[in-house]
């Protein structure tokens, strides 16, 4: 029978598989091996949540439910202080990918030298496909912003996929490996999934509950950055300062403010703001905390019910969600939801699914997304997302032909 390893690992990260689910974050990071148990039950029980957060009975939630049974099933199997991992896709009535693993290990990422590791094999492109073209992406926008100016929404998040089929299928852990090492201060996993394997280094934090305190930093508004200093620090003002996005972000703002009013006490948010950096991008952020008044309350049912902000999806949410099944022409599954972690205490950590890709045998799938306003313009929102697939295509190696696959 296989035990929990609780200690902190200090030494150089070895003994990775493909199998495996790696979390790597400023907060706890963890590598969790095997499975105990699946959850499939779908996270977009609203009102059930809403019941558990008020500090009604928790039962009747399906989800929390079955993860309290499942977590005492574990321990009587011999499983110390279970966790459950995994992602919850942005369409919350689909599927749940989660489960709880034989055994994990906390990790201490600052001791985990990926930059000391040889890179990555290299690749051959056969061949790559947008989804949609530039022409359609643009038509999508256009159409997004005619529904905001008639007043049917306030924004909507529109993506693209890019598709890239390889000579061979890559090494899921040394992609993980090279993604981190180019991306430390992000939010980095690699979680299997049935037939594929799910790759990203997220900027953007949705949930951390420690006790009863929770932080969330949505980001929404961004910015490419420019290798010539003098541009790059001209980009970030012009960011910090823009109409346009600073509106963006407070829609997500004052979304996750009415989400969490009711459930906490005095949420602290900051008047305006700051700028958070990622090796490609600026991004307008900014950290809410609280405490929760319910001390049951579990970090994925907090996360669930938050789930998928403005940030994602758009505002008001269910008319966003029409019109992204209306115009994008393909289901974003994953892309787009939250990957994390939670334990038995309810204490986790849960970040949104963007910069990352979902690899199937010899190609990957990439996944892109921009907030669309009503200033937005199709170009800009094109080019932007190409920045964002920037940090996939960077850790593939792809970075220096951006042109032939984008």
């Amino acid at each position: 029978m296989l035990n929990l390893t609780t200690e902190y690992y200090t030494s150089e990260l070895l003994g990775f598989s493909c199998d495996d689910f790696v979390f790597l974050s400023s907060n706890k990071s963890l590598h969790a091996q095997g499975c105990f148990a699946k959850i499939t039950t779908p996270a977009n029980h609203h009102d059930y949540i809403g019941n558990l957060l008020s500090g009604n009975p928790l039962k009747g939630n399906p989800l929390s439910d079955n993860l309290s049974q499942l977590f005492h099933q574990a321990e009587q199997a011999g499983i110390k202080n279970p966790i459950v991992v995994g992602a919850i896709p942005f369409d919350k009535q689909q599927p749940s990918a989660l489960y709880i693993p034989y055994e994990h290990r906390w990790l201490e990422r600052e001791t985990l030298h990926f930059s000391a590791l040889s890179p990555m094999p290299w690749l051959q492109l056969q061949q790559s496909h947008l989804w949609p073209a530039k022409a359609g992406f643009c038509q999508m926008v256009f159409q997004a912003v005619d529904a905001i100016r008639y007043g049917l929404l306030d924004k909507v998040v529109l993506s693209r996929l890019l598709d890239i089929e390889f000579d061979r299928k890559p090494d899921t852990i040394r992609l993980f490996m090279q993604l981190n090492a180019q991306n430390p201060y992000s939010y980095n996993f690699h979680l299997p999934l049935e037939n594929s394997t799910l790759i990203g280094a997220s900027p953007e934090l949705l949930l951390r509950k420690q006790g009863n305190t929770i932080i969330s930093q949505p980001l929404a508004g961004s910015s490419r950055r420019s290798r010539n200093i003098a541009e790059d620090k001209a980009l970030r003002q012009s960011l910090l300062h823009s109409a346009k996005d600073q509106h963006e972000h407070q829609l997500v703002i004052n979304a996750i403010r009415t989400a969490l009013a009711e459930h906490c006490t005095e949420l602290l948010i900051p008047d305006s703001p700051s700028i958070f950096s990622t090796p490609l991008l600026w991004h307008l952020a900014t950290e809410i905390r609280s405490e929760l008044r319910n001390k049951h309350a579990d970090s994925l049912s907090i996360a669930s019910l938050l789930h998928p902000t403005p940030a994602l999806c758009g505002a008001p949410r269910e008319r966003a969600y029409e019109l992204i099944a209306q115009l994008e022409p393909f289901k974003r599954n994953y892309f787009g939801g939250i990957v994390g972690w939670c334990d038995a205490k309810g204490n986790g950590e849960w970040v949104v699914a963007i910069r990352c890709g979902e690899v199937f045998e010899n190609h990957i799938r990439l996944f892109a997304g921009a907030g669309i306003v009503a200033d937005s313009q199709p170009n800009a929102e094109w080019q932007e997302t190409g920045v964002k697939l920037g940090t996939m295509l960077q850790a593939l190696g792809l970075s220096e032909n951006k042109e032939h696959v984008l």
